[in-house]
């Protein structure tokens, strides 16, 4: 997540707020952190004061010395922690939010950029608190981990303080799927009747064995019954495949096996990895320039979409995908993670191009080469 920092001071315990660069009636200031440029004191009833002024004295929670102020936007949320690190929760002006339901996962992915942990505290609570936050007028929200279905039922009092919060956002909930196997599970979601709720579950071969070696537990066929599950109860699924070097040869096979099986799927999503936490570790075993798996790629992308299966790109450049898949390229690395390279700078695309994650700066194909020339390269709209 995008982060700044200042200097704490008063700062107890972690504050979770609501960030206003206005002065706010002293009745609706306590979900409120106010951002001033140099401040001298804080008015009360704030839950924080963020500043780039110099320590003042006070006796409220505030951050002081902290740069570039034109960060914080009206209705952004953040948490400000006791070490005076001030992390943006949501950004209103982005469209890749996320609640993290949980960072515990019963999978472990070898290429997974998030590893997991055995312990937490509940994050349900802190997670309530930041939806009532959030503006009502989001779009989309994300639920992922971990694995969300951890949580067990309370992954539905997250979806249902969305909807009372949020009435008008899409939610995409990103899961392995294990947990809907069980029928009784997967109709409860369903009975939160959300308007536009999309459950995308990652699959990594059509062979069980070479799909549960990737996931590091032998789940296929519980994440292959949870699918079919979420489809009795007509929930709408994507599917999504992140492309390495145990993955990209049987593309194709794989994308025939989800047409024969799984024609109910709303999309299929092909993945270019991202290459940080254990994609990092295991890396030798795992890279492959994404521009070398460029024709099992295409086989498989037009296998599904000529099949009517809608189909998509994301965290892939422009310039190394062939043109008769560039059109199905979305722009879906998350803001503070996007990236472009310096020979980017000077490229026709890139304001249609999805970069690539920051973490992927050494380990990039070598074959990013800038469009000089103006051509047509429109990205799939559904």
């Amino acid at each position: 997540m995008k982060q700044t920092n200042g200097i704490p001071v008063n700062i107890k315990a972690d504050i979770i707020g609501r960030i206003t660069l206005k002065t706010k009636n002293i009745f609706a200031r306590k979900d409120e952190i106010l951002v001033k440029a140099n401040a001298s004191s804080t008015p009360s009833g704030y839950a924080a004061i963020i500043t780039n002024t110099e320590k003042f004295s006070s006796t409220k929670p505030y951050v002081y010395g902290v740069k570039n102020l034109e960060h914080f936007n009206e209705g952004d949320v953040v948490l400000i922690n006791q070490k005076g690190e001030i992390i943006f929760l949501y950004e209103i002006k982005s469209t890749h939010n996320a609640i993290f339901a949980t960072e515990r996962c019963n999978h472990r992915c070898i290429m997974c950029p998030q590893p997991p942990i055995t312990e937490e505290e509940d994050k349900t609570p802190f997670n309530l608190k930041l939806i009532s936050l959030i503006d009502k007028h989001t779009k989309e929200i994300g639920i992922t981990g971990g694995e969300p279905t951890l949580i067990g039922d309370k992954l539905f009092d997250l979806i249902k303080q969305i909807q009372k919060y949020q009435p008008k956002a899409g939610i995409s909930l990103l899961t392995n799927g294990v947990k809907f196997a069980d029928k009784s599970y997967a109709m409860k979601l369903a009975m939160c009747r959300h308007h536009d709720l999309q459950i995308d579950v990652p699959i990594f071969s059509d062979i069980a064995d070479e799909h549960n070696r990737i996931v590091g537990a032998k789940t296929f066929y519980k994440t292959i019954q949870g699918l079919y599950n979420l489809a009795l109860f007509r929930q709408r699924i994507g599917l999504r495949i992140v492309i390495h070097k145990q993955t990209y040869q049987r593309l194709p096979q794989l994308a025939d096996y989800i047409y024969h099986n799984f024609p109910f799927v709303s999309q299929v999503a092909f993945l270019q990895m991202e290459t940080t936490g254990y994609a990092e570790t295991n890396l030798n075993e795992l890279w492959i320039d994404p521009y070398d798996y460029n024709e099992e790629l295409k086989q498989a992308v037009l296998l599904l979409s000529n099949r009517g299966i809608c189909t998509r790109i994301y965290n892939a450049q422009l310039c190394v995908l062939p043109d008769e898949i560039r059109e199905f390229a979305v722009n879906s690395i998350s803001d503070w993670k996007d990236t472009y390279l310096p020979e980017c700078e000077e490229c026709k695309l890139r304001n249609q191009c999805g970069g690539l994650f920051a973490s992927n700066h050494k380990h990039h194909s070598i074959h990013i080469n800038p469009y000089l020339e103006d051509i047509t390269a429109s990205a799939c709209v559904y």
